[in-house]
């Protein structure tokens, strides 16, 4: 049996973020096709730490919606599988929730998915990068019945 271990740190109290048990469906649905154990940690914080984090390790300034830290297993070092980190800032997931006309569980489940498709080495640095990633995303997250996050949504009247 495969051992998934999920760390969620919440540095910030809200009434809108997911469950632990929404994470844990989220990191096993985007770990469903690779046989290894896997640990990770979901730490979900407000603007000023992911904006000083993204600073510090992008040299970007401003916030963003998600931080991806990959770490290695090292050779010889029996246990988990250590995944890495995600760091997920609350408040930029809703802002783009409304933006973008989704359900912010729907872009919860995208924004981890994606987080964790980084730390298995996933990336999107060049098109033909990003087209195999989003197809990735579009069909774990069609798993789990939740529509194309890319694809634009209509809206009526």
């Amino acid at each position: 049996m495969l051992i998934r271990d999920l760390e969620v740190q919440r540095i910030i109290d809200s009434q809108f973020l997911p469950a632990d048990e929404e994470l844990q469906l989220w990191l096993e649905a985007a770990l469903i096709d690779y046989s290894y154990d896997a640990e990770v940690l979901i730490r979900i914080v407000d603007s000023q730490e992911i904006t000083s984090l993204n600073k510090q390790y992008r040299h970007k300034t401003g916030s963003t919606n998600i931080l991806s830290f990959p770490l290695e297993m090292i050779e010889g070092v029996p246990g988990l599988y250590l995944l890495g980190d995600l760091v997920i800032c609350a408040e930029v997931l809703e802002r783009e929730a409304r933006e973008q006309k989704k359900t912010l569980n729907e872009h919860w489940a995208h924004i981890v998915i994606h987080g964790i498709l980084h730390l298995i080495g996933f990336d999107h640095i060049n098109e033909k990068d990003a087209t195999e990633m989003e197809a990735k995303e579009i069909n774990v997250l069609h798993q789990l019945q939740i529509d194309n996050p890319y694809q634009e949504k209509e809206v009526n009247g």
